[in-house]
């Protein structure tokens, strides 16, 4: 059964980076999740540099980096927790992490690994991610955070 989720991510994964080659494809429903793993994130990187390159953003992406600077909390209006991670690509994202939502990750660090879900949005430098937690009114898909094994959502 493992092996069968694994195969589908994959081909989830490459379905949505074919996709995003083609104009009449709704990017707004692209899901480029994959499993947990550096091979397959690969795949991931490619679809973030895609939107990166193509200024596209409101898009539900996966993907895993380094963390490369961990930056102090934004308390104006809903908290985040903020860091910046470095992709395989070298792609820089920041992780906008609400947690009025979802628990903080207590004990990240530079050089920690961050397997994400959550939704993109551009800007010059990299991008950024949030809706990494879940949606209280169920009107938007949850995103998660995982460190060192740990889901936080």
């Amino acid at each position: 059964m493992k092996k069968f989720i694994i195969i589908l991510l994959i081909c989830i994964g490459a379905y949505a980076i074919v996709s995003l080659s083609h104009d009449s494809f709704s990017i707004s429903s692209i899901k480029a999740f994959l499993p947990f793993t550096n091979t397959t994130f690969s795949t991931s990187d490619k679809a973030l540099k895609n939107v990166f390159e193509n200024k596209i953003s409101g898009v539900q992406i996966g993907g895993s980096g380094k963390v490369i600077k961990i930056l102090p909390d934004d308390n104006k209006g809903s908290r985040h927790q903020r860091f910046i991670l470095k992709l395989n690509s070298n792609q820089t994202l920041l992780i906008a992490h609400n947690i009025d939502l979802a628990p903080k990750i207590q004990f990240l660090k530079v050089d920690d690994h961050v397997n994400f879900y959550g939704q993109y949005e551009w800007n010059s430098k990299g991008g950024v991610i949030h809706w990494t937690h879940h949606d209280p009114n169920g009107q938007h898909e949850g995103g998660w955070l995982n460190h060192d094994g740990k889901m936080y959502q």
